[in-house]
């Protein structure tokens, strides 16, 4: 098994790398469009997912695909990539250096590795989580191949805890930590995944800006949540995830979310 997570790696770095070289040069250079659910998608957007899609299907190609641009129904396969071709179309549009290509790869519908990469940075993150998939091989989350882990701190004015826009209201009440507002949901919580956030709250995430997460995150110690529904995973056959929103809250550990599920779960009744 562990023979195919190394082609699956060696496959995302390699992809990851052509695709983020390229969108670098056309960063802050291309103008959006608005898309019928409000968010933003440029010509670099369908570029990257068309690219994305044509080397999945050439190196793997008996895996299914769902992408942000084009196909959003979950496919009858065991194995299947979820793609963000730019995670922060905005901050990509804007020249802010921020923006990420996300892959997760999901095994009968559970996401089992995450890729995310963010190119200006030269930040890739990756991490393997099998649950009871049955599935064998390595373990652990990664940042540029080094292990990551959340932090074991107690919350405090000197921790930080990522919001996203959608989410600003939780700061009508008292809130125990520093707040951060990244513009790029993965990175929003692959920051608590890497010690850096001590939690993160995304108001309505799509499937395509979690699924790469929520195996990195869990890889790496943390704890996600779904704030909405009893669970996110595993997708259903045949379902378009295309207007689904995912309100989700991942904290350091579990015992966390006692504490800050109440201050956020405001956020999923209006998702």
């Amino acid at each position: 098994m562990k023979e195919f997570w190394d082609r699956v790696l060696q496959f995302c770095q390699e992809t990851s790398q052509f695709v983020g070289d390229r969108l670098i040069v056309d960063a802050g250079k291309i103008q959006a469009e608005q898309k019928t659910d409000g968010s933003l998608v440029t010509k670099a957007d369908k570029w990257s997912d068309k690219t994305i899609r044509e080397a999945i299907t050439k190196n793997f190609p008996d895996h299914g695909v769902l992408t942000e641009e084009t196909t959003h129904i979950f496919p009858d396969q065991d194995w299947c990539w979820i793609v963000d071709p730019i995670d922060g179309t905005t901050n990509f549009t804007r020249g802010v250096p921020i923006w990420a290509i996300s892959l997760g790869l999901l095994y009968k519908g559970i996401p089992v590795f995450g890729f995310v990469y963010l190119p200006y940075l030269k930040q890739a993150f990756h991490g393997f989580w099998y649950g009871d998939s049955g599935l064998t091989g390595y373990t652990g989350a990664y940042l540029n191949n080094q292990p990551i882990a959340t932090t074991p701190d107690s919350p405090s004015k000197s921790h930080l805890f990522n919001l996203c826009a959608r989410s600003t209201e939780i700061l009508k009440h008292p809130f125990p930590c520093k707040i951060r507002m990244i513009g790029v949901a993965s990175y929003n919580l692959l920051l608590v995944g890497a010690g850096a956030a001590i939690g993160g709250v995304e108001a309505t995430p799509k499937i395509w800006d979690i699924a790469a997460v929520w195996a990195i995150v869990q890889a790496a110690g943390g704890t996600f949540v779904s704030l909405n529904s009893p669970s996110i995973f595993p997708l259903e056959v045949g379902k378009n995830y295309g207007s689904c929103s995912f309100p989700c809250l991942v904290v350091a550990r579990p015992e966390l979310v006692s504490q800050f599920r109440p201050l956020v779960e405001s956020i999923a009744q209006k998702s």
